[in-house]
């Protein structure tokens, strides 16, 4: 099977179980986004020289799987997609990024005000993921406002995600002692 199917030529393309929608649909630029944001954090990993980033980038770029794959869902077919075996966003989840906030708070790093990208490499694709990070939890809003979005958890993960890449911003720029 080839990677052309042809089924958006018409401008449409597939949600889960095969509802179609326009391709600039909500839901569609919510999902579209956070998909960039985990391209962004491939970027961020494969410029980092810490493990503590790469690893951690790694297990959130799995994360946002599952959070693409929830977007990428109707709310009348939510049911169908949980007994299917997928998973949804979880406070678990949030919860994993708020430990890694207090670990990188708890090493001092050092900024004063607010930080302009791009003292480093890692550090600037970085700062470019948070951006994105930002643009999809204002998408995810759009959904959660049009009652398109039933798991709360959502934005509370992207937002959470956004802080998280500003401090491993920070913490680079500290471990190569620029700023």
């Amino acid at each position: 099977m080839s990677i052309a199917t042809k089924t958006g030529d018409n401008g449409t393309t597939a949600l889960m179980y095969g509802r179609r929608v326009p391709k600039n649909h909500s839901r569609v630029e919510a999902y579209g986004t956070v998909d960039e944001l985990n391209a962004a954090l491939g970027l961020a990993r494969a410029t980092a020289e810490s493990d503590f980033v790469r690893d951690h980038l790694l297990a959130i770029q799995k994360d946002l799987v599952t959070l693409m794959g929830e977007l990428a869902v109707v709310n009348e077919d939510l049911e169908r997609y949980v007994k299917g075996g997928y998973s949804l966003v979880t406070p678990v989840m949030t919860a994993k990024l708020d430990a890694l906030v207090k670990e990188i708070e708890a090493q001092k790093i050092s900024f004063n005000g607010w930080a302009t990208p791009g003292a480093t490499q890692n550090s600037a694709a970085l700062d470019v993921a948070r951006t994105v990070c930002r643009r999809a939890e204002r998408r995810v809003c759009d959904l959660q406002t049009a009652g398109e979005m039933k798991n709360d958890e959502i934005i509370i993960f992207l937002n959470r995600l956004s802080d998280l890449l500003w401090l491993f911003a920070r913490w680079v720029e500290t471990q190569a002692a620029v700023r």
